[in-house]
């Protein structure tokens, strides 16, 4: 116990001494490598100092061409590994920038053909041959005909919009069908393709009238209950007959075109003319469509109901 205060000090002595060797070395070797940088700086290049080096580098040359061989592939794969890795994230980039501009392209032409068939549309409302005393509502199609045998669309139209049903739906290039089913916003069209429409129709010209319905596939249809004295011939235009009896009418305005006649043939046993009718409207490019609204007629007076009802009597008594 009474000699641990002399090892404490013996060890703090020692380690102050390490320390002061330690420091004295690397001053010494400081003093010696700023002298011999001076020296070799100052002596001519056949000199001492500059034939060491020499000696040293040829000494180490061998060793390190023998480290660059070694080493050579391993930098090589790393650097191939590096740029198939920076290749790989380049080509995923210039992906993904090409799919955007496919999908802006893609938009856009979307976005021009739509303009371009509103276009089209805003000149046939504004045109002589859109049906008098109808509104209209503009509306896309946003389903297509899930079978053949079910030829049906659904727009995004429907009450809230003002559509009605059985309202007669067309394009500028003539008639669509018609509304069968309406919700608040949607409403399913019946096209004249499908086997349940039929539509009162005649033949511009001759008059000759008859009903249209679905042909032998959903892109033709015929014209039916035409009688054989009838004239008919190719390429007359069939529109729609819009036929008014009593309280009674067509749901089909007069003159919306259906299609053009396309043949014409009857047999002696038959009582009707065959007639195939090709459709003017392209159902497979349906976007945009009309749904006709009709326009709300003005309340009659009552005079003139008492004065309609006068003459009915009257008639009625006429022998």
């Amino acid at each position: 116990m009474l000699d641990a205060p002399v090892r404490r000090g013996e060890g703090l002595t020692s380690r102050t001494g390490r320390a002061f060797r330690a420091r004295l070395v690397a001053a010494v070797l400081v003093l010696l490598s700023l002298g011999l940088i001076t020296v070799y700086f100052r002596e001519s290049s056949e000199g001492p100092l500059h034939a060491a080096q020499r000696i040293g580098v040829s000494v180490l040359m061998p060793f390190e061409v023998a480290g660059e061989r070694v080493s050579r592939p391993f930098r090589d794969g790393w650097a191939w590994v590096s740029d198939l890795m920076d290749a790989k994230d380049e080509n995923e980039r210039l992906r993904e920038e090409n799919e955007d501009l496919r999908r802006d392209l893609i938009a856009q032409q979307t976005a021009a053909q739509e303009l371009a068939l509103e276009g089209e549309l805003a000149d046939y409302i504004a045109g002589p041959r859109f049906p008098d005393d109808f509104d209209y509502i503009v509306a896309r199609v946003v389903a297509r005909p899930p079978t053949p045998y079910q030829q049906e669309i659904v727009i995004a139209a429907g009450l809230n919009d003002g559509v009605k049903k059985n309202a007669p739906v067309v394009t500028d290039e003539g008639l669509v069908g018609r509304v069968t089913e309406v919700t608040d916003s949607s409403a399913r069209i019946l096209l004249i393709t499908d086997q349940r429409s039929v539509v009162s129709a005649v033949v511009l010209g001759s008059e000759a009238a008859g009903q249209v319905r679905l042909g032998a596939s959903t892109s033709s249809l015929v014209l039916d209950r035409v009688g054989k004295d009838e004239l008919v011939e190719e390429r007359n235009l069939v529109i729609t007959s819009g036929w008014k009896a009593d309280r009674f009418e067509s749901l089909f305005p007069r003159g919306i075109p259906i299609g053009r006649v396309e043949s014409v043939g009857q047999q002696d046993v038959d009582l009707y003319k065959r007639i195939q009718i090709t459709p003017l409207v392209d159902f497979d490019s349906l976007s945009v469509v009309v749904v006709l609204s009709e326009k709300p007629r003005p309340a009659q007076k009552p005079e003139a109901k008492a004065n309609s009802k006068g003459r009915q009597t009257g008639q009625s008594k006429r022998p």
